[in-house]
Order: C-alpha cells, then structure tokens, then sequence
C-alpha cells in the first residue's frame, strides 16, 4: 500500500483488498480491517497490483473525477485502464498522426540518443565507485553508439543501434552490483530469468503504466509514437518515453536496493511459471523504494514532474512541430 503526494497515485499491492466509497474518499479494506482511506479530491490515478475488488461507486466516482484505475498484473504488468470519455485523445491525435516522417525520425533519434547517454552516464557514476575493464568497454561502446543513432537514417537501422546499446549496457550492469547473491549476466524479460531481471521487469511495468496515464491526461494519444511501433494493444507513446528515464528511475534504484543490502535475493522472490518474480515482500520494498526516490527534489522539483514535463513537453511539440523535443538527461 502506498500513496505519492505528488503525482497523487494510489498503490494497491496487498492481495486480496476491497475498495469502497465512503463520502468523497475510497476505502482500502483487507477483510474487515480498514487498511487506508484516501480522499478522491486528491487522486489523479488508482494501480492495482494483482487480485483487489473495486466496487463500481468507486468506478463511477473515478469516472466523474477523471481519476484513471490501472489494472496490473502483481509483477507490474498493465493488463488495461479505466479511462473516462473526457479523457479521449482525439483531437491531439490527429497531429501526432499527421507528423512527417523526418520529424519522426529526428524525435525517434533523439529518444535513443538519450536512452544511451543516460545509460552510459549511470555506468561512469559506478566506474569511478568501482573501476572495471567491462564497464570501461561499454561506457565507450555506448559513446560510439550515440554517435551513430545521431547519423541513422531509419528507424529499423535507430532500433538496431538501441538493442546494441542495451545488449552493451546490461553486459556491464552485473558487474555493478555487489555481493554474490544477486548475480546478473544478461537481460531476460518474459520471463524474469533471476531476482534483477524481476526487479528491473516490475520497475519499467510501474514507470510505463504511469507514463500511460500522464500521456492519457494530456490528452495525447498512447498508441502513436515515433520510435516504436503502436497497435491496438501497445500503446507505442509510452515505450518511447520511457527510454529516457529507464536507467536514471528504475536501473539506479536496483543498484540501490542491491548494493545497500535493502533486499533479499530469496525471501523477497518467488520461482513459479519459469520465472523469477518480485513476492508481496518484495513488491513492497520496491515500491516503498520507488516513491521516495520519485519525492526526492531534483533540479529543484520532485522527480514525479520530471515525467509530466516530458509528456507537456512531447505535447507542445506536437501541436507546434518545430519545437523539437528534447528528452531528458542526467549529468
């Protein structure tokens, strides 16, 4: 269970949880125990992590309020939303659907180049704590590489050069981490092949799902992008945006919870469909985790308006496409 006082974000991690309408705030029962009460007014999004019931008062009120429930899946992934007719992106997307192909590339270009700077700047910050000839191989594999997604001409030859990148990057990543429990060699995802891999799935799921949900209160439409491909059932926006804060969000805050000893390799997982995956202790911590690293003030703002500027920012360009964007970066 949590809540940010910033984003105005409901958690609901804890299976098997109730919420109900009292007044103007929801209910978050467990059984007859009253585990939260959260006032409406103060709500832009619900996440639901696996099994909870939701009355439809609730529904209803949310709808009203424009208060979008995000259903997850308990290891993060985002099955769908409840979204409210007022929240529809059709007048935004038909510029994002009318914007020329160069301007998609150049966006797309500058997506990747930054997804791969800030890669390369978290393994410099762990080169000068621990110095590795690996780490040293993909901090210049990835400089070389900005260099070329600067220069690509296409957005297959922009994904090729990104998937080099990550391959270079997670190659290092291991070496990063201290201790023996939580050994990482290469990045696997459906399914999480090891306790990182979980920590690391269940971390973009959280950052994309509220992405998607910042993207959808813009008013901008989530399944038109520049980089990736969207479809009925990937919303392709929020995979573009989330490139640039992988690495300075979720990356980071594993090395984090690894490297401070803050989580345990084998109480706070589980094994089962031939995966590993984050249990309930474990998503806790992780969350915990993740909204206080998301309160900290950066640049003078909590990080949470980090994520909303970006999507103000991909909005402004849009409606005036020669306003490029420019996507985040850390120093």
């Amino acid at each position: 269970m949590g809540e940010d006082s910033s984003v105005k974000t409901l958690y609901v991690s804890q299976q098997g949880c109730y919420l109900s309408l009292r007044h103007e705030s929801v209910l978050i029962k467990r059984g007859e125990v009253i585990l939260d009460e959260v006032q409406l007014p103060l709500l832009e999004q619900i996440l639901i992590f696996g099994r909870s019931q939701v009355t439809t008062q609730v529904i209803q009120a949310c709808l009203q309020r424009e208060i979008t429930i995000a259903y997850l899946s308990r290891m993060g992934r985002c099955y769908g939303r409840v979204l409210s007719i007022a929240q529809g992106y059709r007048q935004l997307s038909r510029n994002q659907q009318l914007l020329e192909p160069e301007l998609q590339l150049q966006t797309a270009r500058s997506i990747v180049q930054a997804k791969l700077k800030n890669s390369r700047v978290i393994l410099m910050r762990q080169q000068r704590r621990r110095s590795s000839e690996l780490t040293a191989l993909a901090i210049d594999s990835l400089a070389y590489l900005v260099q070329q997604a600067g220069e690509a001409g296409s957005i297959p030859r922009l994904m090729g050069l990104e998937g080099a990148g990550a391959a270079s990057y997670f190659a290092a990543f291991g070496d990063c981490l201290d201790g023996e429990a939580f050994v990482f060699m290469v990045r696997s995802r459906r399914p999480p092949g090891n306790p990182v891999n979980a920590m690391l799935s269940f971390g973009y799921q959280v950052l994309w799902s509220h992405l998607l949900t910042l993207i959808e209160l813009q008013g901008l439409d989530p399944y038109c992008g520049c980089l990736h491909q969207g479809s009925e059932r990937h919303a392709a926006l929020a995979s573009d945006l989330i490139e640039e804060f992988r690495s300075p969000i979720v990356d980071s805050l594993v090395l984090y919870l690894v490297n401070r000893g803050l989580i345990d390799a084998v109480t706070d997982f589980e094994f089962h469909d031939g995966g590993c995956f984050l249990n309930q202790s474990g998503r806790r911590k992780f969350l915990q985790a993740f909204l206080q690293r998301m309160e900290m003030v950066v640049e003078n703002e909590p990080r949470w308006n980090l994520l909303s500027q970006q999507v103000k920012a991909y909005k402004r360009f849009i409606y005036d496409p020669s306003r490029s964007y420019v996507p985040y970066l850390i120093r």
